[in-house]
């Protein structure tokens, strides 16, 4: 099977859609039915997900297209030029990394789209408006569009049941992201400071669905009441974004700038020394597609204290802290953190669910699906006027 994987996006600096791409394209480089991966990459993700990858191995083939880094200009691609593409390659099936503008009738091979969550819908905070309305059209579209969905949770697929039920939801399927203990060498510390210095690490981009302003009202409480060693770090490992405004003006009122340090761009081995040195992962979220920084955690075996929502009891089971969100959230997510560090670490965790063997399978087996219902012949699923019209090209 040749398949055209596609990670065409903003990012520059690890993120979860990127470190998405990474293990799938090493988990199915595991499978025997790979004849070759073809992924394409935005000039400013090449680098990034090369070394993330890193694996040699001769199937594997990473296309740099050059285009302007608008979001118009990638959306534009996607739209317009990404057929052109898989007919060069050959491609039996296109797989888009994340939903993004599809135009199904240009394809002659039949497309996957992993969905990882619904923040667009759920969560427009973490938009802004109107910017929102341009998310949820394009996830709209290339719900209707692609011929199979993968779903990265049971709460995603939930989720999709809610928001796009019958015809859509029929075409979902749950594959869990592919997330293995980490093969790159442990890095240095990326902290600044000397010393060993205790530590909270949150991985969470600047959204509101992150909830990282709980997460310093939380540190403020177990500073003012001496639970924790007064010089105690909450690192946030994270990319900017509309919350972060909000979060320095938390930082500024708590007191905390002595005890906040922001990360962004750092290496998968410093992150992993992140998660072996940490006092405890916080994941406070208000909603998560799956949790991938719940996940690493995990199979590092570092506590965990997160809030109680689907994905994470999904991930977690009885291995994690969960503490209740609501009015009293910031004393129920102190109890929690006292207790965690109460406890001894658990050791890693044997996740064999989201191994590299089991997703690959499963990702193959969706594949082939789809291959045999769209035949040579493909399901064409005509272009929408409103996305022609939202992307400027009436």
């Amino acid at each position: 099977m040749r398949l055209m994987l596609v990670a065409v996006s903003a990012n520059s600096q690890l993120s979860g859609v990127t470190r998405h791409t990474a293990n799938l394209t090493r988990c199915l480089l595991q499978h025997s039915g790979i004849e070759a991966i073809h992924l394409i990459a935005a000039p400013w993700e090449h680098r990034l997900l090369r070394e993330t990858i890193a694996v040699e191995d001769p199937r594997l083939h990473i296309h740099c297209v050059h285009l302007d880094r608008s979001v118009r200009a990638r959306n534009l691609w996607y739209y317009f030029d990404l057929h052109a593409i898989a007919s060069q390659l050959k491609a039996d099936v296109v797989h888009l990394s994340y939903p993004a503008p599809l135009n199904r009738r240009r394809l002659h091979c039949p497309v996957i789209v992993t969905v990882h969550d619904f923040y667009a819908l759920d969560v427009p905070e973490n938009f802004g408006f109107p910017k929102v309305f341009f998310n949820q059209l394009i996830l709209r579209q290339c719900l209707r569009s692609a011929d199979a969905l993968a779903c990265v949770s049971d709460a995603t697929l939930g989720r999709l049941r809610k928001w796009a039920p019958g015809e859509i939801a029929n075409k979902a399927v749950r594959i869990y992201n592919c997330v293995e203990p980490s093969r790159a060498r442990v890095g240095r510390s990326p902290l600044p400071r000397s010393g060993n210095v205790p530590f909270f690490l949150c991985v969470a981009q600047h959204r509101r669905n992150k909830n990282i302003v709980l997460a310093l009202n939380t540190l403020a409480r177990l500073l003012r009441e001496g639970s924790v060693h007064p010089e105690m770090l909450l690192v946030i490992v994270g990319i900017p974004g509309p919350e972060t405004s909000r979060i320095e003006r938390v930082i500024e009122t708590e007191g905390l700038g002595k005890n906040v340090l922001f990360l962004s761009g750092i290496s998968e081995a410093e992150l992993q020394w992140c998660y072996r040195n940490c006092e405890a992962l916080l994941a406070p979220s208000l909603m998560e597609g799956f949790g991938l920084p719940v996940a690493e955690a995990l199979l590092v075996g570092c506590r965990i204290v997160c809030s109680d929502i689907p994905p994470f009891r999904e991930l977690g089971g009885d291995r994690c802290h969960y503490f209740a969100l609501g009015d009293d959230a910031v004393e129920a997510f102190a109890t929690a953190i006292r207790a965690a560090l109460g406890n001894q670490c658990n050791g890693p965790v044997v996740m064999p669910q989201i191994s590299g063997k089991v997703i690959a399978g499963e990702y193959m087996a969706l594949y082939r699906a789809a291959m045999e219902r769209t035949g040579s012949s493909s399901r064409f699923v005509p272009a929408t006027d409103e996305m022609q019209h939202i992307m400027g090209v009436r």
